[in-house]
């Protein structure tokens, strides 16, 4: 096979190669991520029209609902395209350009998810302190941090990946173009590349993780002591959603991430990746707010703000 300074295309694998199960697909995946992206959006036009949710929660929450729309979007419809057209081809751009979006994606919701759980830590167990600890300036600047390290930390893993020669194959044995599948492809000592996904891996999935946890047990421990059992089980049915999906997530990514390119686990890999990079963005807008009173009341009030507006 021709190596990387002439292979300009790869092959992408789907599902199935039944015309009917790739039907499925694409209908389950569309499905998906319109509901995705109607959740997320609406969470985002809500918690900006309501100025009583401009508040540091509803801040990380919109930003999160950002993250999740632009995420799903990366590699969900390009496979949905792919199936129906039954074309698994996508240029050596696109899937740098996929490897990268993926790996910033993935690197920020985590530390998306990390900051909103000190914010919850903040707010429950140090509430006087809460208006100096999460004002609009550390806001701010804990949103800018993630973003401008995760795209440091995208662009080496990118760069780290694409500059090994591919002589392999150039059948990529995923749905979307992602590292493990390329290192599989790469016809040099991969053991660099590996060592440096598992160290930063482990050290900043595995750190948000414990602090992740950390907060969470911070959390139950007071509300614990709160006398009201009402109170006590909203905050438990709030939290303890946070920690499985997170868990999911983290478990399903260090899964496919962290595990030695030599093994190979195809299909496996592909359907822990949907938990990876589909289930997230589809489920933390149900966890995060639309169980939340004050998102439910103000969704009342921008859609009865709408009809009002439209009949006059």
């Amino acid at each position: 096979m021709a190596n990387s300074t002439v292979m300009m295309e790869f092959l992408l694998m789907g599902f199935s190669d039944v015309w009917e199960l790739r039907v499925l697909h694409v209908i389950s995946f569309s499905l998906m991520y319109v509901v995705t992206l109607m959740g997320n959006i609406l969470i985002v036009i809500v918690t900006t029209l309501d100025r009583s949710l401009h508040t540091p929660m509803y801040y990380f929450l919109r930003n999160l609902s950002v993250l999740d729309a632009c995420y799903i979007s990366v590699t969900v419809p390009n496979s949905c395209i792919n199936s129906l057209l039954d074309s698994s081809t996508i240029s050596k751009s696109g899937c740098v350009s996929q490897v990268f979006l993926v790996v910033f994606f993935v690197y920020v919701e985590l530390l998306f998810l990390t900051i909103m759980a000190c914010d919850r830590y903040v707010a429950i167990c140090r509430p006087l302190h809460y208006p100096v600890i999460m004002n609009s300036r550390i806001c701010i600047q804990t949103t800018l941090a993630s973003l401008f390290s995760g795209l440091v930390y995208a662009g080496v893993h990118t760069g780290n990946t694409f500059r090994l020669p591919f002589c392999q194959s150039n059948v990529i044995h995923q749905f979307f173009c992602d590292i493990p599948s390329l290192l599989k492809l790469s016809c040099s000592d991969t053991l660099t590349n590996e060592i440096v996904i598992v160290a930063s891996g482990l050290g900043i999935g595995g750190g948000c993780f414990i602090f992740i946890i950390w907060s969470y047990v911070h959390i139950f421990s007071t509300v614990l002591n709160v006398p009201n059992r009402a109170d006590r089980a909203k905050a438990f049915s709030t939290c303890v959603p946070h920690i499985f999906v997170v868990s999911i997530f983290l478990s399903s990514g260090f899964y496919v991430y962290l595990r030695p390119s030599a093994i190979s686990a195809t299909m496996q890999d592909m359907v822990l990746s949907v938990f990876y990079s589909i289930i997230p963005p589809l489920v933390n807008p149900i966890i995060y707010s639309l169980r939340n009173e004050q998102i439910k009341c103000a969704i009342k009030k921008t859609i009865k703000r709408m009809i009002y507006s439209g009949n006059m």
